[in-house]
């Protein structure tokens, strides 16, 4: 496993408003540089990530999302996940944020991996700014 101290240098393309809203947090958190802010930032996604991969067995939860109404085929799409998930999905809370932005608090019980296998297909759509799952055991 490669330490901190053996660095890698990669380069990233960001829309410029992301990057201005995460030169504002590095800056009201006292990092040092933006390299600091994306390797906490890099951590932390890894640790969420690990924590995803052990829901395992019979879970209740909630998949929160937030996403751009106007991304075209968005709303469609994410329809399509529900009603093939019908088994997984037993209620869905829609919220308009403002003129662009959505809501969705969807609850869900099944299997874990399942429950994190629908999640997912919602964080990989285009237009969808932030998925989370959060479920505890039924047992």
């Amino acid at each position: 496993m490669v330490g901190d101290s053996d660095l890698s240098r990669i380069g990233i393309s960001l829309p410029q408003n992301l990057l201005d809203k995460f030169d504002g947090i590095i800056g009201l958190r006292g990092y040092s540089s933006r390299s600091e802010g994306i390797r906490d930032a890099i951590r932390s996604y890894i640790t969420y990530y690990e924590w995803m991969s052990d829901v395992k067995g019979e879970r209740q939860g909630v998949i929160t999302m937030v996403y751009d109404h106007d991304h075209r085929g968005l709303m469609q799409t994410i329809t399509e996940i529900q009603h093939e998930n019908r088994e997984t999905i037993q209620s869905t809370l829609h919220a308009h944020v403002n003129d662009e932005r959505c809501l969705e608090v969807i609850l869900v019980r099944g299997d874990g991996a399942k429950l994190k296998e629908v999640a997912e297909k919602l964080m990989a759509l285009k237009g969808v700014e932030s998925v989370k799952l959060t479920t505890i055991p039924v047992n």
